[in-house]
């Protein structure tokens, strides 16, 4: 991050180093609450399949998948009652909610029995556990992305909520390092009490990340807000009446979300049923990829403080639609080297750009008084694709031989929404933040 502030944040009356530490916060945040989610990724698509659906045959993995897509039926209802909140009483309240929900959670689901334990109870547990999952998800990034964004200097708001999705990648990273001596151990520890270490050592990081969080106070936008009493007793109400039409251009561009499923949960199975590379290979791209990512992020944050949002989304969008069969062909060259050159252009270079300004160029089309509420409800809504997306395909044949054309031309279809969607919105790089989506 940059090295100097300003004395005050423009546009605000926050104190120099306030933006630092919001994106420091929602960083880690972040990182912690999809540690979570990923981890869950991992499991669905390499241990689930056989701890909780042994008798499904042929369907486990399709099963499996579901289950992973079951948060994201959960993410659009809690993203109405804690954007509700998270415009009435804070963002730092609810954000810390969200936290803990996920952190015991994911514990919870390291404790469960499998199906040859308790039977169909298993998956059962399992799916109620990850709608608490997806009860948290539904906040986390909405609500993390408006106080960053309400606490940064108006003409580098993009490079600051750009850390909220860049913490996203570090919990992928996390969840990828720690899945890969999973998969080493000989399957009777690893479908024992192997693949559920990792959700027990979600409750290291979500202590740590709890206790940096609480130290964050309210953005000034929010706190000018509480005291001119501008904060709307109906926030959804309010969002419908006003922000409607953005809010249907945020589902429509949250669409894009699904890339990184497919890259992150979806590639792996095909990697493993069709193309025959091992599980420790596919996950060891997942750490290149977010690991460039974490650097190229940032930097297409700054780019569309220069260009505008549009430009960049768009490109991302696009990108994504181009290099996904490049990377799944890579899949089957038997070429290490290559598929790690294609993953990190893939996602590196292209995914990464959309996935960066985002938190920008979603927050800015809403006003602050319905900022939480509007990114929270339309992104929920949009992910629904990316939540279902590995489960979709692999049933129209994505995860066995042949299948890159499914995943590609589900992937360009989802893209090129994005890249419409995004066209029709307005650039607000230049529109202060006390501005920002006033009717």
């Amino acid at each position: 991050m940059s090295k100097t502030l300003p004395s005050t944040t423009p546009g605000t009356d926050a104190p120099a180093g306030t933006p630092k530490k919001a994106a420091l916060a929602s960083f880690l945040g972040s990182a912690v609450e999809y540690y979570d989610f990923f981890i869950f990724g991992s499991a669905a698509a390499l241990i689930f399949p056989t701890v909780f659906f042994p008798d499904a045959g042929a369907n486990a993995a399709i099963m499996s998948f579901a289950t992973f897509g079951f948060a994201y039926i959960a993410r659009p209802v809690g993203a109405v009652i804690l954007g509700h909140f998270g415009d009435r009483v804070g963002r730092r309240k609810v954000l810390m909610f969200t936290l803990l929900l996920m952190g015991g959670s994911t514990f919870m689901i390291g404790c469960l029995p499998d199906f040859n334990t308790i039977g169909w109870w298993a998956p059962a547990l399992l799916v109620l556990a990850r709608l608490c999952q997806g009860l948290s998800a539904a906040g986390e990034q909405a609500g993390a992305s408006s106080m960053t964004l309400e606490h940064a200097p108006d003409n580098r708001r993009a490079f600051f909520t750009s850390w909220t999705l860049t913490g996203t990648q570090g919990g992928q990273i996390l969840a990828a390092l720690v899945f890969i001596p999973v998969l080493a151990l000989p399957d009777e520890i690893k479908y024992g009490i192997g693949w559920r270490i990792p959700f027990w050592l979600s409750a290291v990081v979500v202590m740590v990340a709890f206790f940096i969080r609480r130290t964050l106070h309210e953005p000034p936008a929010f706190e000018e807000a509480q005291k001119t009493a501008q904060i709307s007793k109906l926030p959804v109400a309010d969002l419908l009446k006003d922000h409607w039409r953005d809010v249907l251009r945020v589902v429509a561009c949250a669409f894009i979300a699904a890339v990184s499923t497919v890259f992150g949960t979806l590639a792996i199975a095909y990697a493993k049923n069709v193309a025959g590379v091992d599980g420790t290979t596919t996950l060891w791209l997942v750490v290149g990829a977010n690991v460039m990512a974490l650097g190229t992020q940032p930097l297409f944050g700054k780019l569309a403080d220069r260009i505008g949002r549009k430009p960049v989304f768009i490109y991302g969008a696009l990108a994504s639609a181009v290099l996904t069969p490049v990377f799944l062909l890579s899949l089957e060259s038997g070429s290490v080297p290559l598929m790690f050159l294609t993953a990190i252009g893939f996602f590196s270079f292209g995914y990464a750009a959309a996935n960066s300004v985002w938190p920008a160029f979603y927050a800015e089309m809403f006003s602050t008084k319905v900022r939480f509420s509007g990114l929270a409800i339309g992104t929920q809504l949009g992910f629904l694709m990316a939540g279902f997306a590995p489960a979709i395909v692999a049933a129209m044949g994505g995860t066995k031989p042949g299948g890159w054309v499914q995943i590609s031309i589900f992937t360009a279809v989802i893209c090129l929404i994005s890249a419409v969607s995004a066209l029709t919105a307005k650039e607000s790089f230049k529109i202060p933040t006390k501005q920002l989506g006033v009717k």
